[in-house]
């Protein structure tokens, strides 16, 4: 396997045990291609769930760009809820399972073909 491969394992194994959910391999496949070389990147990789400007930029980046979602307080809502279902103590929160988390969470499956 890819090293690709192995972090959508890793994904895969975040969602399971850390946020309760049983992962749709097809589409987080698709949202870690979608991150694009930012995986492979330490600081990039990961979202920090504690910075309001980090939070700022996946509603911004992903939410509203990508998903093509209306900009509202109910964004910022959602994306404190998924911060807080992958645990806020979580030290490496992936940037994938968010994005993979915040993309179930506003059914846009589809964006991602």
């Amino acid at each position: 396997m890819g090293k690709r491969d192995d972090l959508i394992v890793q994904y895969a194994d975040d969602l399971k045990n850390k946020c309760g959910m049983t992962p749709d391999m097809d589409l987080l496949t698709k949202v870690t291609i979608g991150c694009g070389p930012a995986i492979y990147n330490a600081d990039a990789s990961t979202v920090a769930g504690s910075q309001p400007a980090e939070l700022e930029t996946v509603k911004k980046n992903f939410l509203i760009k990508k998903l093509g979602l209306a900009d509202g307080p109910e964004l910022m809502e959602v994306i404190n809820k998924v911060i807080e279902i992958y645990g806020k103590s979580e030290r490496n929160k992936y940037r994938a399972v968010v994005y993979y988390m915040l993309t179930k969470h506003f059914g846009k499956d589809a964006v991602y073909g």
